[in-house]
């Protein structure tokens, strides 16, 4: 029987998201397959780790993608971005916090794809006066990236019901971004 990588990968996603200790045996019986199986897809845990950073870098850049973030004003386009960003939402809150994937020298190049991707975006919403010049291109995206994996988890424990993710996040992110007019 083939195993459906993708299944297991989202499984390995959504247990480590909110148990990052858990150990193979738990991820196996998560993905409903044997500790044997998975470990003949994935030698350890550092190897489901890095398949878990390619799948998600890889549906994060699809996000990106599909958000068209060049297009319109940058708030709507941070809209769009959070929308697409919802169903991969479970993997950038595991990714974002596991330490080993940030160290200097292993760092994915897809990191610093999408950080650029989303700090032009940032950078373009400040240029045209949308958003605050205090807050820097950078620290938007992690705030992003942050309320991101926040909206995960609260939907995933039932604190916050999931048609309320998109609008908890963009109404949070952009009402501290946008920039105010003093009359």
């Amino acid at each position: 029987m083939a195993v459906d990588r993708e299944h297991v990968l989202r499984s390995a996603a959504a247990l480590l998201t909110r148990r990052a200790t858990a150990t193979m045996d738990e991820v196996a019986k998560a993905a409903g397959i044997s500790r044997a199986t998975l470990h003949r897809q994935f030698a350890g845990r550092d190897a489901l780790v890095k398949a878990l950073e390619e799948l998600g870098i890889e549906q994060l850049e699809a996000a990106l993608d599909a958000a068209r973030l060049d297009e319109g004003p940058a708030a709507d386009a941070i809209r769009r971005l959070i929308a697409e960003a919802e169903p991969v939402s479970g993997f950038l809150a595991f990714l974002v916090t596991e330490n080993q994937l940030f160290e200097a020298d292993r760092v994915h190049e897809g990191w610093t794809r999408i950080d650029e991707r989303i700090s032009d975006l940032f950078k373009r919403g400040q240029e045209s006066g949308e958003f605050r010049i205090d807050l820097t291109p950078a620290w938007l995206t992690e705030a992003l990236y942050g309320l991101i994996g926040a909206g995960a988890w609260s939907v995933q424990d039932g604190r916050v019901a999931a048609k309320d993710f998109q609008y908890m996040i963009v109404e949070l992110l952009l009402g501290g971004a946008r920039r105010s007019v003093e009359k």
